[in-house]
């Protein structure tokens, strides 16, 4: 068995993957869910506030989502999100940027009401290869108990 809420420490970072984005994948993506010029047509992104081709930030949240259950949540107790409550795209994602992603644990309990499971609030983290913060995301998970009863 993968991560469980008792493997969950408060504090801790956890790198999660990398993801390069490549011209043909932001204009594929941005095209299907968010078809601005500066996402899809190069000579209107030169002209624009970017000065080139950018990822939609929806579309550097599903990478990030994507890295987060193949590298972090696979064969976990995880039981979905109640939700996300901030993103902020800080710089853009731009063609050939490679994004690595960390998952920090903030806070985490054990629900009251369902106290088989624990409610953890994290905050997902994408710098590029410059090191720069790019992306931020903070949530919150259910994580299943390994030992229901046992963890505060």
């Amino acid at each position: 068995m993968g991560i469980s809420y008792e493997d969950l420490e408060v504090g801790k970072r956890y790198v999660v993957g990398s993801h390069t984005f490549e011209r043909d994948e932001i204009v594929r993506f941005a095209s299907e869910f968010d078809p601005q010029p500066f996402h899809v047509d190069e000579a209107a992104a030169g002209s624009s506030m970017f000065g080139g081709l950018v990822a939609s930030g929806w579309h550097t949240c599903s990478v990030m989502m994507g890295m987060l259950v193949r590298h972090f949540l696979k064969d976990s107790t995880s039981m979905g999100s109640p939700g996300v409550d901030d993103i902020r795209w800080l710089k853009p994602t731009r063609v050939g940027d490679t994004l690595t992603m960390t998952n920090i644990v903030v806070d985490k309990r054990v629900s009251a009401s369902k106290p088989d499971r624990g409610i953890v609030e994290t905050r997902w983290e994408g710098h590029n290869q410059h090191g720069e913060l790019i992306v931020t995301v903070r949530s919150k998970a259910l994580f299943g108990l390994r030992h229901p009863g046992a963890a505060s």
